[in-house]
């Protein structure tokens, strides 16, 4: 059992850099599997051959996905291409369905926008409308906020999901569907079921963070542009999930359905795509264009390594032995693997605050368990995403993002963000064990 305590020590230390010294995550996981590796017996060469594999291994699969995901997202923001679609679904459902529209507006947005851009950019919008329509703040914000929320969590191409499927070698495509079949009744639930509780609120938006500018409709991209572009990369993933569970996977379009909806080529067709849509084809230069795309791929830079980092303690495990020692354990358990996977998670978000470090870092400690536990690679993908999202607190930033921006309080920030968060992730277990109960097991 010795290499189980040596894990515990492993997650504590890691803790206490991140959390205590104000390390890093990045730093923090490459010292952490560093120790780990050595406490488990392997040479320090060995141990560096673990960290250069992992962190290949998994940035390797990432990152071309990660970078044009973030890209796409940028060229959304500045070109305004955001807005317009919330504009037209706020004049089609009108007043009595404003909050359908809000959700409709975070869930395509969030697809392929960050979850901390997609707020930034849409969040003046709420502002806007609370005042013009006398609705409570909240009552408009929550719905879009869960939307932003369950896509970032649940869902490829964001990095969370993206980067637990690449350690439990799901199929990306499978995982979209499923996270996209999930993600509506947690959107409907952690938003406006959820914010009727706080339509009695008086919620203000802070002088400080609040300048209106409204952008006239000329000046934005139509809607119909910035649909498409906002959907392509989904629109070819899924085409891809849906053509490998209907056709002969050796028939000529299940072979170009698999090579268009990989991860890598869909996301690269859609920057392509929104570079002349929402850049030059609006009479941006090219160089303006590929400002936007280098301030995106900076601006992930520091996640993409603390994802590649996750990667090499999940090599580390495997290589030290640990993994085979959690295999046995939790093959002895009576528990689902589903259930532990997602509550692994949600320890570690508790403990860190990151949902992407969270997810990465219980990704590799279940790992073992993948492999033998009957369950569907995608669907321990969507445990290990959705409890990642679980009991956000002070060292979330998506926490203090809300609590500024909505002007709350801390304990209306816990009363509503972090009841949120509970909500969805909670609605992404249920989910979760539906879908392997409708879907079966795998053989062991």
């Amino acid at each position: 059992m010795t290499p189980l305590f040596l894990l515990f020590g492993a997650i504590g230390l890691l803790l206490v850099l991140i959390i205590w010294v104000k390390l890093n995550p990045f730093l923090s996981l490459v010292i952490t599997s560093f120790l780990l590796g050595i406490a488990n017996g392997l040479s320090p060469q060995a141990v560096l051959n673990a960290i250069i594999k992992g962190a290949g291994d998994t940035f390797g699969t990432i990152a071309i996905v990660i970078v044009c995901g973030a890209a796409i997202g940028k060229l959304i923001e500045e070109s305004g291409a955001a807005l317009s679609v919330s504009k037209t679904f706020i004049r089609w459902f009108g007043i009595p369905r404003i909050q359908l529209a809000m959700v409709l507006t975070g869930f395509l947005v969030g697809l392929p926008m960050f979850y901390n851009a997609g707020f930034l950019v849409l969040t003046p919008l709420v502002y806007a409308l609370s005042a013009s329509t006398g609705l409570p703040l909240l009552y408009l914000g929550v719905p879009l906020c869960a939307a932003l929320s369950v896509t970032h969590g649940f869902v490829p191409p964001h990095p969370g999901p993206t980067a637990v499927a690449a350690v439990f070698h799901a199929d990306l495509n499978m995982t979209l569907l499923y996270g996209v079949i999930l993600a509506i009744p947690a959107t409907i639930l952690g938003g406006p079921v959820l914010s009727k509780f706080y339509k009695g609120w008086n919620n203000q938006p802070p002088p400080e963070l609040y300048t209106h500018k409204e952008l006239a409709d000329s000046e934005l991209p139509s809607f119909a542009v910035s649909l498409t572009t906002i959907l392509i990369p989904v629109v070819l993933m899924m085409f891809g999930a849906v053509i490998a569970m209907t056709t002969d996977a050796k028939s000529g379009i299940a072979q170009m359905a698999k090579f268009l909806s990989d991860a890598n080529v869909a996301l690269f067709i859609g920057l392509l795509v929104a570079i002349w849509t929402l850049g030059l084809g609006r009479k941006r230069s090219m160089e303006s264009v590929m400002k936007a795309v280098g301030a995106a791929a900076s601006g992930v830079a520091m996640l993409l390594l603390v994802i590649a980092a996750g990667g090499s303690f999940k090599q580390v495990l495997l290589d030290g032995g640990v993994a085979e020692v959690i295999k046995k354990v939790m093959s002895e358990s009576a528990v689902s693997p589903i259930v532990l996977a997602w509550g692994m998670a949600a320890v570690m978000r508790f403990a860190l605050g990151s949902a992407t470090v969270a997810g990465i870092t219980a990704a590799g400690i279940m790992l073992p368990l993948v492999p033998g536990s009957g369950v569907r690679p995608e669907l321990m993908v969507i445990a290990v995403s959705t409890g990642s999202l679980m009991f956000a607190h002070f060292s979330d930033t998506g926490f203090w993002m809300f609590k500024e921006y909505y002007n709350a309080t801390i304990k209306q920030s816990f009363q509503v963000w972090t009841a949120m968060e509970c909500t969805v992730g909670t609605v992404g277990l249920i989910g979760t064990l539906i879908l392997h109960w409708i879907l079966g097991g795998v053989a062991k």
